[in-house]
């Protein structure tokens, strides 16, 4: 399998806080559009019933234009802190870009991960579509594995779960 790093994501209580705090202490800058995604699609990726959540990319410091982002998502239902949903407000997952997400998927339940959601392909503002799926390692910690469509070229400051039709 050929993998690297995607982005980081953080579920937070009020995005735009959080996102102002990265921004102001961090140096981390906004990579537009903000995200508001909700639809059967990303019910169906994220294993979740009428999920809607809304955020930014923000660009981490030191690494350039194309350099790695921290996505910074809000959903409108939370769950407490001692679940590991999807939805649950800190650090909610790591993710991969892969050449194939259902090889990929499959290489990780074959070494002790389990599925939270279903693969499944949606669109952002700008066109491009990515196809992703959540797992966990062995340890139940989320991770996401994507694949983006070949017109996207460099790292995406858009790598994450997008607008469904």
């Amino acid at each position: 399998m050929n993998a690297r790093f995607g982005h980081l994501n953080l579920i937070a209580r009020d995005w735009r806080a959080l996102a102002r705090f990265y921004e102001d202490v961090f140096g981390c800058t906004p990579v537009p559009p903000e995200r508001d995604f909700r639809g059967r699609d990303l019910d169906a990726g994220t294993g979740l019933r009428n999920a809607h959540l809304t955020g930014v990319h923000l660009r981490l410091p030191g690494h350039g234009a194309h350099g790695p982002t921290l996505e910074i998502f809000q959903y409108d239902d939370l769950e407490p802190r001692a679940t590991k949903p999807i939805n649950t407000p800190g650090f909610a997952h790591i993710a991969f870009a892969v050449d194939d997400v259902p090889n990929a998927r499959d290489e990780v339940l074959r070494r002790g991960g389990r599925v939270v959601g279903e693969i499944v392909t949606l669109q952002i503002a700008t066109g491009a579509k990515v196809t992703f799926c959540y797992v966990t390692d062995p340890e139940d910690n989320i991770i996401e594995l994507q694949s983006w469509t070949a017109a996207l070229l460099a790292p995406s400051p858009a790598a994450s779960p997008a607008r469904s039709a």
